[in-house]
């Protein structure tokens, strides 16, 4: 394990549906800031879940614990590391407790400390789902997670507790806990709006917003989006994707689980 301040060469972002949206985001902050030879290692996916295999229309993916990431981890040379560890909140929504989310989270922190002590934890944004009334709650919650049978309140509830826990984890494990700004958020109260994409990935990552723009455009945008992580199930087929680090033509190396 290497520790270097101010030195980055490899991220590892695990997370969800946010992450995902901002993943170009996070590559080409990265790239800017720590060169062109800077790493990236993901686990992330619409829906994804940290212990559970998760189903999003015809993809399945598996748990961030089960991915292979971690395996991909112990076999790159050791290198100066910052960790994210986001979206936590869906398995709240496929019917797992507040305890069993945080054992997860836990169990992703203290596999990721093995690698690195400059890890990100960030909270939920629980400020805009207290916000929702119950028509929207109940319209958010048939669109993005339709086997959900939770109320409003049940949710606002596990969401508070979730929250207390991964607070008091990041005491625990000495990590950086941060807490997201309601003013990313719109309608959709668990989703950033695109808008606030590179201001929120950038202070996630730690980098000063007076930084110079980053770059990668709109194409290796949708690359990134569309690139098959390594393993996943289409209509119940299993698809194996090796991941031999995909170079970007701007810089950056990244594998995707």
């Amino acid at each position: 394990m290497i520790d270097v301040p101010g030195k980055v060469a490899r991220i590892v972002a695990l997370g969800a549906s946010n992450l995902t949206r901002g993943f170009q985001t996070v590559v080409s902050t990265a790239r800017v800031e720590w060169g062109e030879d800077v790493e990236v290692v993901a686990a992330l996916g619409h829906g994804r879940s940290y212990g559970a295999r998760s189903r999003l229309v015809i993809r399945t993916l598996p748990g961030i614990l089960e991915s292979g990431l971690w395996r991909q981890l112990e076999s790159l040379p050791a290198a100066p590391t910052r960790a994210l560890v986001t979206d936590v909140g869906n398995d709240l929504m496929y019917g797992f407790s507040a305890r069993q989310t945080l054992a997860w989270v836990a169990e992703a922190m203290e596999r990721l400390q093995r690698f690195t002590r400059d890890i990100v934890l960030t909270d939920l944004p629980v400020a805009g789902i207290r916000r929702l009334s119950e028509g929207r709650f109940l319209l958010l919650r048939s669109i993005l997670f339709p086997s959900c049978r939770l109320s409003l309140r049940e949710v606002v509830l596990a969401a508070e507790h979730v929250n207390a826990g991964l607070a008091a984890l990041a005491t625990a494990r000495s990590v950086q806990f941060f807490r997201l700004n309601p003013d990313w958020y719109g309608f959709d109260p668990i989703h950033m709006r695109p808008s606030q994409w590179r201001p929120a990935w950038r202070e996630i990552l730690g980098v000063s917003p007076e930084a110079r723009r980053n770059g990668g455009g709109r194409l290796e945008g949708l690359k990134l989006y569309f690139t098959p992580p390594e393993r996943q199930w289409l209509l119940g087929i299993e698809q194996h994707t090796p991941q031999a680090g995909m170079k970007l033509r701007r810089g950056a190396r990244v594998w995707l689980y």
